[in-house]
C-alpha cells in the first residue's frame, strides 16, 4: 500500500488507480475544491503526506499549482498526455494500470527555490526547444523524467523546480532521440 494518499480529480481516476496500486485517494471534484475536501486533503498532508495526481490537460494543471500553492510539500506525479488519451478524452481514468505504476514510481517533490540548473540554452542544445521535433522530445523526456508534457517555458521550469539532474536530464534526452530514431527505423 502507498503510505500517501492520492490527490485525484474525479471518482472514475480513484477506480483507475485501484486498479492499478492499493492506496486511498481524495477527489478534488475539479477545480471548484469545497472546503471539507480541503480539509480532508490539509489532513492526509499533515498525516501521511499526498502526491497529486491531475489529468494532464489545463485543468489537472490548474488544480495542480492551486495544491501546490497550499501544500508546498506535496509531492508530484504526472501521466503522459499520450498514455492518459483514449475515446477522445484526456484523463487519470483512461491510463492503463502500468501507467499509474510508472507515474507513481517517479513521483517527485516540487522545490519553491529552485536551482538555476537548467537554461535556454540546454533546452536549445537538446532539440527541446525551437527545433522541429521539439514537442516530442519534450513529451518524451518528460515521460522518462516523470515530469510530464509542458511547452518550453514550463518545461524548463519543471527541470528546475522538480530535482532533476544533469545526468537524469542527459539519460532522459538521449532516450528521447534515440525513441524517435528507432520510430523512424519502421
Amino acid at each position: 500500500m502507498i503510505k500517501e494518499v492520492i490527490i485525484v480529480e474525479g471518482k472514475h481516476d480513484v477506480q483507475a488507480v485501484g486498479r492499478a496500486v492499493d492506496a486511498e485517494c481524495i477527489i478534488t471534484e475539479g477545480f471548484h475544491l469545497a472546503p471539507r475536501t480541503l480539509e480532508r486533503i490539509e489532513q492526509a498532508y499533515t498525516k501521511r503526506g499526498i502526491i497529486i495526481l491531475t489529468d494532464p490537460d489545463t485543468a489537472g494543471e490548474r488544480i495542480r499549482k492551486f495544491l501546490s500553492k497550499r501544500f508546498p510539500e506535496a509531492k508530484h506525479a504526472f501521466i503522459p498526455k499520450e498514455e492518459a488519451t483514449a475515446n477522445d478524452d484526456i484523463g487519470i481514468e483512461q491510463a492503463s494500470p502500468e501507467a499509474i505504476r510508472s507515474a507513481l514510481a517517479k513521483v517527485r517533490y516540487l522545490e519553491w527555490k529552485p536551482a538555476a540548473e537548467f537554461t535556454v540554452a540546454d533546452m536549445l542544445r537538446a532539440g527541446l526547444s525551437g527545433a522541429p521535433e521539439a514537442a516530442d522530445r519534450r513529451a518524451a523526456a518528460g515521460a522518462e523524467l516523470g515530469i510530464g508534457y509542458a511547452n518550453a517555458k514550463t518545461f524548463l521550469q519543471r527541470l528546475n523546480h522538480y530535482g532533476v539532474t544533469r545526468n537524469e536530464f542527459g539519460a532522459a534526452v538521449k532516450k528521447a532521440a534515440s525513441g524517435k530514431q528507432e520510430a523512424g527505423d519502421d
